[in-house]
């Protein structure tokens, strides 16, 4: 009896990529390895996805088409940055190597352009240059890709070295404590007071948000001047 070929369509194949790359990561994501995992020949993506690009920038799409679905756009300019802010972080997070994927694509597609024309919207009503606006913007953005991937890495890693997780802290205690106050003092502690805990959670996000938006007031503080 002639086996029967698994049945794919471009909703599995994106739906199986996000399983891949939440398994294995970005790094080790390739289209042989994603066919196998759909139990096809990879010469059958193509059909599909012309290249590993094109998967992605469709991949990016669903993103943007998800953050602009939870995106509420009320208030001035300051809070709608801010629940810009925290919709993309809280939807990156979601979504394994998502950060990874908006980084590597370009606006090609019709919701990664819808993305970043709500960004950009968000700033309009201010009385900056568009230059300024386009950078105020930018900046926020990049913010919230790093945190994320930050925080994205920082698990990884972690999880990787789970089971010496105790044994490197007791190693980086005994460096510190070897070393003098003029070259480790201020980290010895800030470590030992268990403040590098507080990198990646959400007070950290949030007061990172808050410079960024005092710096974007303040530039528009001196333009109305």
């Amino acid at each position: 009896m002639k086996k029967q070929q698994p049945q794919i369509s471009e909703d599995k194949i994106l739906q199986t990529s996000w399983e891949l790359l939440g398994e294995e990561g970005i790094e080790k994501f390739s289209m042989r390895r994603l066919a196998d995992k759909l139990g096809i020949q990879a010469p059958s993506l193509y059909w599909y996805f012309k290249s590993k690009q094109n998967l992605y920038q469709r991949l990016a799409n669903q993103v943007s088409k998800m953050i602009l679905e939870e995106f509420r756009s009320e208030g001035d300019w300051k809070e709608q940055l801010t629940e810009f802010a925290v919709t993309v972080r809280s939807v990156l997070s979601r979504y394994p190597c998502s950060t990874q994927l908006m980084m590597l694509t370009l606006p090609l597609e019709p919701d990664m352009i819808r993305f970043t024309n709500r960004m950009l919207l968000c700033m309009e009503s201010t009385p900056l240059e568009q230059e300024k606006k386009l950078q105020a913007v930018l900046t926020l953005v990049n913010y919230v890709f790093y945190f994320v991937l930050d925080n994205y890495h920082h698990q990884r890693t972690y999880a990787s070295l789970k089971d010496q997780e105790v044994l490197m802290e007791g190693e980086l205690i005994r460096l510190l404590d070897s070393m003098s106050e003029t070259d480790a003092g201020l980290f010895r502690r800030m470590f030992k007071n268990g403040l590098f805990e507080l990198v990646g959670t959400d007070g950290a996000f949030e007061f990172g948000l808050k410079l960024i938006l005092l710096g974007i007031e303040q530039v528009i503080k001196e333009r109305e001047k």
